[in-house]
């Protein structure tokens, strides 16, 4: 797998070889219109169609739309894109205060603005998920104005990568991620 820089790389090299549309191309996609990916030049445009939540609903709508039991009547994007902007605001915006135990890792994270609302409905829900994949001991409290998640394990091997993830990375650790996005886009609410 590529790493951050050299995909960086790649892309900007890409982007760099596209011919750049005017003003009224750009704002009506008529550069594109009539025109089926199969048939454009596929070579010399980026994979990424904007930022990660835009690719994330891209994703999604690709996938309902290609499967034929899908049930519109159910689907809310709208709730995945809440959800999706959650995460962001959690990653951006979330005041982590963390101490590390000698079996793991004590987080406080505080819940006020838009990142604690994120994390107060995100943190709860993915710690149990994280424990099961992981098998890592998950507790989350309230404590005043702060979710209280403690993470330990019982060998120093998941105690050191355990305090290496940080709040940050056990929040990213599992792959239910997917299979959650997918289903709150088909209208199941998992978490």
């Amino acid at each position: 797998m590529r790493n951050f820089s050299q995909l960086l790389a790649l892309a900007m090299g890409l982007i760099s070889l596209m011919p750049a549309p005017s003003a009224a191309q750009h704002a009506t996609h008529e550069g594109l219109a009539g025109h089926p990916v199969a048939e454009r030049e596929t070579s010399n445009i980026p994979s990424e169609p904007g930022d990660g939540t835009f690719a994330a609903i891209i994703e999604i709508v690709a996938i309902l739309s290609d499967d034929p039991a899908t049930d519109w009547s159910r689907v809310d994007i709208d709730g995945l894109r809440t959800h999706l902007v959650d995460m962001n605001k959690l990653v951006i915006g979330a005041d982590v205060r963390s101490e590390l135990l000698p079996n793991g890792i004590r987080m406080r994270i505080g819940t006020k603005g838009r990142a604690g609302a994120a994390a107060s409905r995100m943190v709860p829900a993915h710690g149990p998920f994280m424990a099961a994949e992981t098998g890592w001991s998950s507790d989350v409290s309230r404590a005043a104005d702060d979710i209280v998640w403690i993470v330990t394990a019982p060998d120093a091997e998941a105690v050191a990568r355990i305090q290496a993830l940080g709040f940050f990375g056990l929040m990213a650790t599992g792959d239910h991620h997917r299979m959650h996005h997918i289903a709150m886009a088909r209208g199941d609410r998992t978490h």
